[in-house]
């Protein structure tokens, strides 16, 4: 929950890095809460609300930790743009946000997993 916190807090900060840990706890907690507002919407019949406006709030927090993350390997974040390629940009994304850090520093700061 401490991931998701932290990223929430940061929401529109797109510069630094974001380790894989950040990255992909995020996106399980975001999935976790869809999942159940999904069911809160089935339950009280309001299909898409709950969710649509889960997601409105949660876009600019994605976005900044995906290009966070694109930071941390390296690459700049205009590569989530790679996603509009519909299956094969999220196949690549899916594959640069699985990558290891850069060791040390980069182009966009010091390695968040600590020295080496």
């Amino acid at each position: 929950m401490q991931w998701y916190l932290k990223v929430l807090k940061n929401y529109v900060g797109f510069e630094g890095r974001a380790t894989r840990q950040e990255y992909w706890m995020f996106i399980l907690f975001n999935f976790i809460a869809a999942c159940i507002l999904s069911i809160v919407e089935l339950v009280l019949d309001i299909p898409g609300v709950l969710t649509g406006l889960y997601g409105l709030a949660v876009f600019l927090p994605s976005l900044a930790v995906l290009v966070r993350r694109l930071h941390d390997t390296g690459r700049s974040g205009w590569w989530f743009l790679i996603s509009f390629i519909p299956f094969i940009g999220t196949i690549v994304l899916i594959v640069f946000a699985c990558q290891d850090s850069q060791p040390l520093e980069n182009h966009y700061g010091l390695n968040p997993k600590g020295s080496y």
